[in-house]
């Protein structure tokens, strides 16, 4: 498994996000998850501190045990537990990452990130208070998410010459693009922000399992979506592209897997693909998937899903 820059942090191109912990997964199966990610390579783990209920810090820690030192651990904060809204004044800062330490198990966490942006508190305030952190020996890289391009560029104006952020994650894929064109991506380029893609296999659909115009297998994330989510990943529109990139894929003779990972990874700004599995075949699956794709095969690709 190749790995990327992420600050001074070295991640694997393919990440594992453990949103499944605590909800789908019991322990056990969480174990056998993360085992099979240090297996593959895998070192880049994203939780945070509402993943299942609070319980995604805990069973990620328990998974890795005695192999921590292999692990970068990312986790989150921000959203209340209850899920009522946003908060990050300097002291839930605080307050959130001896919690998350607490549940993690662990002495610090590599990367620490602002979940949501609160817009009742000043952004320099958070990350001031993030900054703090660093210099403690809590968290080594502070990092965001969920930021638009404006919000991105004031955050890093608020690090001034204290640590640097070194991420952003947003939703990214080949069945949505919108940070080319929302100025995310140009804004990681420009102030040397890792970019970490969440929903990298939209939902299924870039998996092969979920196919639109089909009924939705069970125990898949898009099966547990609220309906009016559902109508936008099963649109007329969003079938034609998946039909369109399967027939491709039997051209190529390549998975689409292997597009959706390759794809995302040819774009330079891009550190690690996040990716949910929950077992130890997807984690397999996953991070077998990435290869180089050839000039040719990029810009078809680009064809097939660019917005109209």
């Amino acid at each position: 498994m190749n790995q990327r820059s992420l600050g001074s942090l070295r991640v694997s191109e393919v990440g594992l996000g453990c949103n499944n912990f605590g909800t789908r997964l019991n322990q056990d199966a969480t174990t056998a998850v993360v085992t099979a990610a240090l297996d593959e390579g895998i070192n880049f783990f994203d939780t945070a501190d509402i993943y299942g209920d609070l319980k995604s810090e805990v069973q990620l820690g328990v998974a890795l045990g005695a192999r921590r030192d292999e692990a970068i651990i990312a986790s989150k904060f921000g959203m209340l537990h209850d899920r009522s809204g946003v908060c990050a004044t300097p002291e839930y800062v605080h307050e959130s990452c001896d919690a998350s330490l607490t549940r993690l198990g662990t002495d610090v966490i590599d990367l620490y990130q602002l979940h949501f942006p609160d817009e009742s508190t000043p952004l320099a305030d958070t990350i001031g208070a993030m900054q703090e952190l660093v210099v403690l020996g809590k968290v080594r890289e502070i990092g965001c998410s969920n930021l638009s391009a404006d919000q991105l560029r004031e955050a890093v104006a608020a690090t001034g010459a204290g640590p640097h952020l070194v991420s952003i994650q947003s939703q990214y894929s080949l069945l949505a693009r919108q940070p080319e064109t929302d100025g995310v991506l140009d804004a990681c380029d420009e102030f040397a922000v890792g970019f970490l893609p969440y929903y990298p296999l939209a939902n299924g659909l870039l998996t092969g399992k979920v196919r639109p115009g089909q009924p939705i297998p069970e125990g898949t994330r898009l099966s547990l979506m609220p309906d009016d989510r559902k109508v936008h990943w099963l649109s007329d529109a969003l079938r034609t592209r998946v039909d369109e990139l399967i027939a491709y894929g039997e051209e190529q003779h390549l998975t689409m897997l292997a597009f959706a990972f390759s794809w995302l990874l040819s774009h330079p700004p891009v550190a690690s693909v996040i990716a949910g599995a929950t077992s130890a075949e997807q984690v397999r699956a996953n991070a077998h998937a990435v290869l180089s794709l050839s000039d040719t095969q990029l810009a078809r690709l680009n064809e097939l899903t660019a917005d109209d």
